[in-house]
């Protein structure tokens, strides 16, 4: 039997690219810049510290953080099928509102559980990378993210380079990347997010690979940072030499899941981190569950940590 022309196809694929950049373009009318271990219960929220959890959340990504002044921060919602657990990991903290939600890039394994997250919870900024419209995904995870924030009547701010996302007192979170409009890897779109409290700061970086690590060094941004959230989830692609040299941080977090099938991380990025001038603690989620830390803002040594099995670097 003769096929029939497949011609109606490519008329077919174009509509539903067109329905995704329509639904994309409602929610990110970009605002003006202005498995969860139930063993990591963290420390007491205190006025005077800045709490950050890296949750257990396998092979995926998300942080939370207790600001000073009582807001939070949330960045990436883990994976698909993450969003119900780190919904009720966050009720069960008594947290009914999430200031500022920060989504690095489209990827499922950081935003799988923002639509159940945006749903759950009273939002108040949510920020996105702009990603370039031939690379913008047509994923069912994504869409869904987009469908939960035009649902609720929000808007995405666009994370813009040298700007400060967000402040309060004696806080605040400078972005630093992305840098370009258009990349070949949707990673390197990754919003990267140092978040400062008086002497001390966490680097936050997404998957941001070496294009992005390089256009940072390139602006001339002052990476140095007491913690470092690894790039894409220790992989050799992230992660360089430099970068590292840049940011001196005396602790580093992988977030990957134990046995998964990329062999994150990376030997060759564990050997950098490793021998690193000044690093002390190389913490792993798939080792160490949830990994908490408080600063202080105000001394050296005010940084404490709780892990389960923090890998001490001689």
């Amino acid at each position: 039997m003769a096929k029939r022309s497949s011609k109606k196809a490519p008329i077919i694929s174009l509509l539903i690219i067109i329905v995704f950049v329509i639904l994309w373009q409602g929610v990110t009318k970009f605002a003006p810049d202005t498995t969860v271990s139930s063993s990591s219960a963290p420390p007491a929220v205190s006025e005077s510290l800045l709490t950050a959890e890296f949750l257990d959340v396998d092979q995926a990504d998300c942080g939370l953080f207790y600001l000073p002044d009582g807001k939070i921060l949330l960045i990436d919602g883990g994976d698909r099928g993450d969003g119900e657990e780190i919904v009720a990991y966050l009720k069960g903290k008594d947290i009914e509102k999430i200031d500022y939600l920060i989504a690095t890039h489209p990827h499922a394994d950081h935003i799988g559980g923002m639509s159940d997250i945006v749903d759950s919870f009273e939002i108040g900024k949510i920020f996105a990378p702009r990603v370039a419209e031939n690379d913008v995904p047509t994923s069912k995870t994504y869409t869904e993210f987009l469908a939960s924030v035009q649902k609720k009547g929000l808007k995405l701010t666009q994370a813009k380079p040298n700007t400060i996302l967000f402040e309060g007192q004696d806080y605040k979170a400078e972005c630093f990347a992305p840098n370009s409009a258009d990349y070949k890897n949707l990673n390197d779109y990754s919003v990267t997010v140092k978040l400062s409290y008086g002497i001390h700061s966490f680097l936050l970086t997404g998957d941001a690979e070496t294009v992005s690590e390089g256009e940072m060094l390139n602006a001339g941004f002052n990476l140095d940072s007491d913690v470092l959230k690894v790039g894409h989830h220790g992989s050799d692609s992230s992660s360089s030499l430099e970068f590292l040299n840049a940011v001196t941080p005396k602790y580093a977090v992988i977030s990957c899941g134990e046995g998964n099938d990329y062999g994150h991380p990376h030997s060759e990025t564990l050997e950098r981190l490793e021998n690193l001038e000044g690093i002390e603690t190389v913490f792993r989620t798939d080792l160490d569950n949830t990994i908490i830390f408080t600063a202080d803002g105000k001394t050296p040594d005010g940084i404490k940590f709780k892990a389960n099995n923090p890998t001490v670097v001689d």
